[in-house]
């Protein structure tokens, strides 16, 4: 496979894994390009769901969508509790979390290096696509912006 197709299969898979986050109105989704940090995926993509019933929908639609799009059908792990679901795609990660669960792990400190911003998608989902593309930066999202006023008063 050349390196175009294998970029527009990993864009197709990216924005299948959004859409299905955006049906169900996940909140604060970022994407991250992690090809430079482990050969084991090439995208994070770091979503939060308001409550246990909403993060076990998105990880469903999630799976749902990726599988529509002709990609393997994903493994997900952890939605006995829904606080903090992993939505394995192969070549993208999704985690889908509760506000207080990603505000303590802070995984956009870890993966954050590379944002990638979405283009608009075709179907006209518009301003949510818009506002996934430029969420990608943890500087601009309301939790880092708490985190930073945080530890500036600590310090």
């Amino acid at each position: 496979m050349t390196e175009t197709a294998a970029q527009r299969l990993i864009r197709k898979l990216q924005r299948a894994i959004v859409d299905g986050l955006e049906d169900v109105k996940a909140q604060d989704i970022q994407v991250f390009n992690t090809e430079a940090l482990t050969p084991l995926f090439e995208r994070v993509i770091i979503a939060s769901g308001t409550s246990n019933r909403q993060t076990k929908a998105l990880a469903a639609s999630v799976r749902d969508k990726v599988a529509e799009a002709g990609f393997a059908k994903p493994r997900v792990e952890g939605e006995d509790n829904g606080e903090w679901i992993i939505v394995d795609c192969g070549a993208a990660v999704v985690h889908v979390m509760q506000p207080a669960i990603r505000q303590y792990y802070r995984l956009e400190e870890i993966w954050g290096g590379k944002p990638v911003r979405l283009r608009k998608a075709a179907s006209g989902r518009g301003q949510a696509a818009a506002r996934a593309g430029t969420a990608a930066s943890p500087a601009r999202s309301p939790a880092a912006a708490s985190r930073r006023a945080a530890r500036a008063a600590d310090a």
